[in-house]
């Protein structure tokens, strides 16, 4: 559900703090722990550390992500891969080809 239009956006009030005390071009990362923060148009050009459960992701904010959230430039989950009988045979097959296939350049 999104946020009512009459509260307006969620946007953390130490982050714009921060990026007000940090000069434009500045290489500073702001690390934060405020996934729901909604970026603004001041905050682009700067690197934020968005935490994603386990340590600080690297975000460089561009014109694009205007109105996004940042825990969405930051994934907390990681994809593994499917599982299963198909799966195997693949990866078998491609760990077969892959030596041949190094031989043949020398």
């Amino acid at each position: 559900m999104a946020r009512s239009l009459k509260k307006g956006p969620y946007i953390d009030e130490r982050l714009l703090k921060k990026v007000s005390a940090i000069k434009q071009g500045d290489k500073t990362i702001i690390k934060t722990w405020a996934r729901a923060a909604t970026i603004t148009p001041e905050m682009v050009g700067f690197h934020f550390g968005v935490h994603d459960g386990r340590k600080h992701i690297d975000v460089l904010i561009v014109e694009d992500m205007v109105g996004h959230k940042l825990g969405e430039f930051a994934p907390s989950r990681k994809f593994a891969r499917h599982g299963g009988k198909m799966a195997r045979e693949q990866a078998s097959a491609q760990s077969k080809s892959a030596p041949s296939a190094s031989k043949g350049g020398k």
